[in-house]
Parts: C-alpha cells; sequence; structure tokens
C-alpha cells in the first residue's frame, strides 16, 4: 500500500477521496460533495480552535477551497517508518538502532520509549503517529476526531519543520544543498534504515515546507 503525503484544503482531500461525514442524515455511502464537506471542516476548525484556546496564537485559519495550491509527494510506509525510527533512536541513544527496517517496526522498543506516557520527545510531531500537521504553532500533538468521527493525531506544520532541522542538526548535519538530492531516487528494497530515513526525512521536509509557504494543512494518505 502506497504512503502519501498531501497539502491543500481538507476540502480537496476528502472531496477526492470520498468521506462519509458524520451526521446522522448522512447516507451510508462517500461523501464527495464539497458543498457538504466544507461546512464540516469549517465547524471542525472552530471547534479545534476553541479547544487549543491559548495554545495557539490565533484561531486556526487557512483556504479551506478546491482552489487552494495542493501538492503531493510520496514518502512511501518505508520512508515514513523510517524517519520515525531515525528520530526515536536519536533522543534513545543507550539503543542499538537496527541496520534495516523490520516488519514490526511499531513495536520497537525505541519507539516505545518515546511515546511512552510522560515522555517529553524532543521529536513528538515525527514520532508521536500525526496524520495531520495544521499550518498553526503549538508544541504537543493531540487526539480528537475528524469530520468522520475517526480518532486521529494532530500535529503542528511549524513544529514539524523545526524539529525535522533540529533531527538533521543532531545526526546527518546535511546542508540545505544536499537534502533535495535525497529525494531523488527512492530506496532499493534493500536500503538500509538509514538510507530510507534520508529519503523520508528528504520528501516530509519538502511537503511541511510546501504547506507553511502556502499556509495549508498537511495530511498523510494510504
Amino acid at each position: 500500500m502506497a504512503l502519501d503525503v498531501c497539502v491543500g484544503s481538507l476540502t480537496r482531500y476528502y472531496a477526492n477521496v470520498g468521506y462519509r461525514i458524520a451526521h446522522a442524515d448522512t447516507p451510508a455511502n462517500s461523501d464527495k460533495d464539497p458543498a457538504r464537506i466544507t461546512p464540516a471542516i469549517l465547524a471542525w476548525r472552530t471547534a479545534l480552535s476553541a479547544r487549543l484556546g491559548d495554545n495557539i496564537p490565533a484561531p486556526l485559519d487557512w483556504e479551506e477551497t478546491l482552489a487552494a495550491p495542493h501538492f503531493t509527494g510520496r514518502p512511501g510506509w518505508d520512508g515514513l517508518a523510517a524517519l520515525v525510527l531515525w528520530a526515536a533512536y536519536a533522543e534513545q541513544p543507550s539503543l542499538q538502532c537496527p541496520g534495516r527496517l523490520s516488519e514490526g517496526w511499531e513495536d520497537d522498543p525505541a519507539l516505545g520509549r518515546s511515546n511512552a506516557l510522560g515522555f517529553r520527545s524532543r521529536y513528538a510531531h515525527v514520532v508521536r503517529n500525526v496524520e495531520i500537521w495544521l499550518p498553526s504553532s503549538f508544541q504537543s500533538t493531540f487526539e480528537c476526531e475528524d469530520i468522520g468521527q475517526r480518532r486521529v493525531v494532530v500535529g503542528s506544520l511549524p513544529t514539524l519543520r523545526r524539529q525535522l532541522d533540529e533531527l538533521n542538526g543532531a545526526t546527518w548535519k546535511a546542508g540545505a544543498s544536499a537534502v533535495p538530492g535525497w529525494r531523488q531516487i527512492p530506496p532499493a528494497d534493500d536500503a538500509s534504515l538509514e538510507q530510507c530515513a534520508r529519503f523520508g526525512f528528504a520528501v516530509m521536509v519538502d511537503a511541511a515546507q510546501r504547506a507553511i509557504d502556502v499556509h495549508l494543512p498537511m495530511k498523510l494518505d494510504y
């Protein structure tokens, strides 16, 4: 299964994939009508703003239309998973980072420590199973229901971008001119965890910066 990262309005995303909006009068089939999706997203956004309160500098706001700019990138599951583990091992130096990505990577001990209750991860917006990053600055990820009442973890785009820079500074120390080359060729099936992580890192940095530049959300698509 492919894993993409989408930048753009959430209306465009949900209208393209089809989504059952959680209202009592909504038919059981997928809903692709922007006229129904956009008001649900705006109400969701208003509720999140109220929930976040003083934790955000201003109420959440971005262009929620089909005409908003949109981009996609494809870190793939291996690229994103390797990046998540690379970040977890960067802050768990007592553990030995594996050379390859295993199928059971979700149960990795370093990732478990980074996600342990009470642990303040330096890379929370990378390692905390985030699915949607919003164009607003806040420090902690949080879990909420999306417009279909599915539980998702939400993060901050500016905080993600900063944490990716900090991860690079703590590990690879790659210059800005080197990173774009990492995403040109997807890693081979036998690539090392580090090679996969570099590819995932380059794709996520590019997508996150694009999202920040146009002030729009970024979402995983799988």
